[in-house]
């Protein structure tokens, strides 16, 4: 942190005008601050008719560079300790012989690991529902017991007389629709032109707080779930399922 400091603040006073006067080092038994005049302040300046707080800030945040020299200047580009990182346990799935009105399930783990500030997300989108190859003939997307769940939001899945492909999340941060394992969502259909949806997401780094043990990292099971009908035509169906991780800087 001392180094961001002492490298912004320096940047800051290349911009100063010709001319302009400052402090080069204060310095004290127990202390030695380099560059310290700010051109910047924090506090709480008030008065009869006003308050205000106020915090110190960059003057010059960003990315300086010529023929001889690159200068990142900003929190923005801290070293992180935690590289972005995104596996999947399993990326092949075979569901097997299906037997009308018996719910296949399986599952699959996701880790992310990452170190941005922002944090991250985890999108998901089919490229279309399970499909004989060559064919019109599809297993379609659950629409769960109620007949309501949709790509962003869960219901419930429990009836063996309920059919379609869908999937359920447990684990580190995922979407709060998934109340339990009973809850289900169909895949957003990239040949329906539906957009990907979130499957997991987190808006800092993947740090366990307050544990702060190794590894640094974020887990999530996804269990994909299938179940035909006694009418559903034989054959082998096949889809591709596309996960898309996003770190957030």
């Amino acid at each position: 942190m001392k180094k961001i400091l002492v490298l912004a603040l320096f940047i800051s006073s290349l911009f100063l005008p010709q001319g302009a006067l400052a402090q080069s080092k204060v310095v004290s038994p127990n202390y030695e601050i380099q560059f310290p005049n700010f051109n910047a302040g924090a506090g709480v300046p008030k008065s009869t008719n006003f308050w205000t707080s106020g915090t110190l800030g960059q003057t010059a945040a960003g990315l300086f560079s010529s023929t001889n020299f690159r200068v990142k200047s900003g929190f923005q580009y801290i070293k992180t300790i935690i590289p972005f990182s995104f596996s999947i346990s399993n990326i092949s799935v075979s569901f097997g012989t299906l037997t009308p009105g018996t719910p296949e399930t399986r599952t699959a783990t996701l880790t992310v690991k990452a170190g941005g500030a922002g944090g991250y997300s985890v999108k998901a989108q089919e490229n279309h529902s399970l499909q004989i190859v060559g064919s019109a003939t599809y297993i379609p997307n659950t629409s769960c017991d109620s007949g309501t769940c949709t790509k962003t939001q869960a219901q419930l899945w429990t009836l063996n007389s309920t059919y379609g492909f869908g999937f359920n999340m447990t684990g580190d941060d995922v979407p709060s629709d998934f109340v339990n394992s009973n809850y289900f969502r169909p895949f957003a259909n990239a040949a329906a032109s539906e957009d990907p949806a979130v499957v997991m997401a987190k808006t800092q780094v993947t740090w366990d707080y307050p544990n702060n043990t190794w590894p640094w990292e974020s887990q999530a099971t996804i269990t994909y779930k299938v179940n035909v009908s006694g009418t559903q035509p034989a054959g082998t169906y096949t889809n591709i399922v596309k996960f898309t991780a996003i770190p957030a800087f």
